[in-house]
């Protein structure tokens, strides 16, 4: 303190006198003069020195115990959820961006560019500092950058055009990924908007307790009608069935949507797949499988009719019944669809054997059908009810045989819907549909020697069984008649005291006989005596003989060639044919069943997809695709003369320019 100024030394001994003097006086000087003694807590552990002397270590990591461990993200390439290995440990508890930048750094020296040309530009003088002993004035005439010096000292880099300069970019446009989303069709919608107002409300509830009102006295009127148990259950079933339809259209699009996702690979093998083997070869296809079409109670029976709806493209109706006449039962008659292959659209179960159906062409809701009893009906399709509307008895003319064949025909005068059906009973008989039943007229009685019988007593042992039947295309008074005995007969409606021409066809009897679409004199006959044979109807001779080492259940043309035809055989093979590339043999003869004792009985092309579907005697129908090969349209050739020989192989417009 020798050192310090006197006033300091006063200062500091001053200061010394009150402390001695606080630490004499002041309280708490007893607890502080004594030692410091360790308080231990009551719950404290015992432990021996061996415990405490012994190191615990513990280690340290960066890793954050809340980091999740389970992350996966979407693999667009492996169409898979993939887990992340790699996840970030860091966690940040406070971030405060600035915007204070370092003056040696990039960043800075690029501001500092930036800055000066924006005054440049803008107008707004460059402010320079003065050098140490240099004249202002001079320094300002340098810096300045409008001045001589400056122009030729500085090099100005290429600013970009101010005025109408614009910065363009190409990127390609990536398609996106087709998923089972996009797959299906979108169901119809519609929009609705309203306002739930408290009277809106009140409404609501008053008219469902008038009709709950009403609900409840035609139940008190049916119970007193009928007191016993039936009437209860009719009720039941019936109110239940009210609550029930209001969801019939959305389960059915929902049924078609499931239906569709489950079958995608089938749909998509549908609309896409062409088989690439075609191209190399020339003369030959194949047929790709697609749906197959089956009901559980229809397991027993056989398919007897197939018929496509011409104006929906993806409906067909499936007769079902039985050709072992020893064994003769119910039937059924069913409405299949492409875009639900799982379960028919209407089941209208029949108390005789479905034999033949066709749908009519304008109105595709009618259904005609034949019976095994000999029976005739129509079915319409918007009536509610599993009935027929129409339908023939004994009183009105059935036919007392089988019925083997319905054709719709054009309206009459009055503008009356009428069916032909020809039955083994030898009659070809005329329905015409006349209010709430069926008219009947016979057209012509088929006999043995080719003669018309002028009565039913006389002509009992010359009667001919009709098999099969067919319209013209163009001419609408002809028609063609198959009989058990194996002949054609060529009839017409205005000149029914005989046949128009008579063909010794096949030597059992002919189960198809069809007219082709485009050319007007050719049809096609099939039968059990394992041929097809193509005729010209001015000759009497087949101009084709196909002989497929099994029996002909059915033939189909083609709906977009006049020379593609397909038949199949009671051995479980389809064989298609194309005139124009092969005039001896089948372009395609493939096995279809997987069982070896399973019979084909029927095949139908579809009027716009290049599709077929086949049925068999186990009651399944199953849908195949036709390959490029199988459906080429023939090339159009001009020709100057016909020969004999080659007067099939025409399509519409060769007729054209050839007449």
């Amino acid at each position: 303190q020798r050192k310090l100024p006197l006033r300091k030394r006063w200062v500091c001994l001053l200061d010394r006198f009150w402390r001695l003097e606080a630490v004499e006086t002041g309280t708490g000087w007893e607890e502080w003069s004594q030692g410091k003694a360790l308080v231990r807590p009551p719950d404290q552990m015992e432990l021996t020195e061996a415990e405490l002397k012994e190191d615990i270590t513990r280690i340290l990591t960066a890793n954050n115990p809340h980091a999740p461990q389970n992350i996966v993200r979407y693999s667009v390439k492996e169409r898979s959820y993939k887990p992340i290995n790699v996840v970030d440990q860091m966690a940040v508890h406070c971030v405060l961006e600035g915007s204070l930048v370092h003056q040696d750094s990039e960043e800075a020296r690029k501001l500092r560019f930036d800055l000066h040309y924006k005054y440049l530009f803008v107008g707004f003088p460059q402010v320079n500092p003065i050098v140490d002993g240099g004249d202002v004035e001079e320094a300002a005439d340098e810096d300045r950058p409008d001045s001589a010096v400056s122009r030729i000292n500085k090099k100005e880099p290429k600013v970009t055009n101010q005025f109408n300069f614009s910065n363009r970019a190409s990127q390609t446009l990536n398609n996106p990924m087709r998923d089972r989303i996009c797959q299906t069709e979108p169901p119809p919608r519609s929009s609705f908007s309203a306002t739930a107002n408290q009277w809106e409300i009140y409404d609501a509830y008053v008219q469902e307790l008038q009709k709950q009102e009403k609900n409840k006295e035609k139940q008190k009127g049916m119970h007193s009608q009928k007191d016993n148990g039936k009437s209860k259950k009719v009720m039941l079933m019936e109110t239940q069935s009210e609550d029930v339809t209001k969801w019939t259209m959305a389960s059915k699009i929902l049924e078609r949507t499931i239906s569709q996702n489950t079958f995608d690979d089938i749909a998509q093998d549908f609309k896409y797949f062409e088989d690439a083997s075609d191209e190399f070869r020339e003369q030959e296809g194949t047929l790709l499988p697609l749906w197959k079409f089956q009901y559980d109670k229809a397991k027993t029976l056989s398919v007897t009719a197939l018929c496509w709806n011409n104006k929906y493209q993806d409906l067909f109706a499936v007769g079902l019944g039985s050709y072992n006449f020893s064994r003769q039962g119910c039937g059924m008659l069913l409405f299949y669809s492409l875009k639900n292959p799982a379960f028919p659209e209407y089941i209208y179960p029949t108390s005789s054997g479905v034999m033949c159906l066709d749908i009519h062409a304008q109105h595709s809701h009618l259904v005609a059908v034949g019976f095994y009893d000999g029976c005739v009906a129509v079915y319409s399709l918007k009536e509610e009810g599993q009935e027929p509307v129409y339908k023939s008895t004994a009183k009105t003319g059935k036919h007392t045989d089988p019925v083997w064949q319905v054709r719709w025909q054009s309206d009459d005068m009055d503008n009356n819907h009428n069916f032909y059906s020809v039955s083994s009973d030898g009659r070809v008989v005329s329905w015409t549909l006349v209010k709430n039943e069926l008219v009947f007229t016979d057209i012509i009685r088929l006999t043995l020697n080719g003669a018309v019988s002028e009565g039913t007593e006389g002509a009992q042992g010359g009667v001919s069984s009709g098999t099969s039947f067919d319209s013209h295309k163009q001419i609408d008074y002809m028609f063609l008649v198959g009989t058990e005995e194996g002949k054609i007969h060529k009839c017409s409606k205005t000149y029914s005291s005989q046949f128009l021409e008579t063909y010794d066809a096949h030597s059992m009897a002919v189960d198809t006989v069809k007219w082709n679409y485009f050319h007007p004199k050719v049809f096609v006959s099939c039968s059990s005596d394992w041929t097809v044979k193509i005729w010209d109807h001015t000759i009497n001779t087949p101009m084709f003989v196909f002989d497929l080492q099994a029996a002909v259940g059915d033939v189909a043309w083609s709906p977009y060639s006049s020379t593609v035809f397909a038949a199949v055989t009671t051995d479980g093979t389809v064989h298609v044919f194309d005139l124009s590339v092969n005039k001896y043999e089948a372009i395609c003869q493939q096995l279809v069943v997987d069982k070896k004792k399973t019979k084909l009985t029927h095949v139908e092309f579809n009027p716009i997809h290049p599709v077929i579907i086949v049925g068999d005697d186990r009651g399944y129908v199953t849908s195949f695709k036709l390959s490029p090969n199988l459906r080429k349209k023939p090339k159009v050739r001009v020709l100057t003369s016909l020969p004999h020989h080659s007067r099939l192989p025409l399509v519409p417009h060769q007729l054209k320019q050839i007449k």
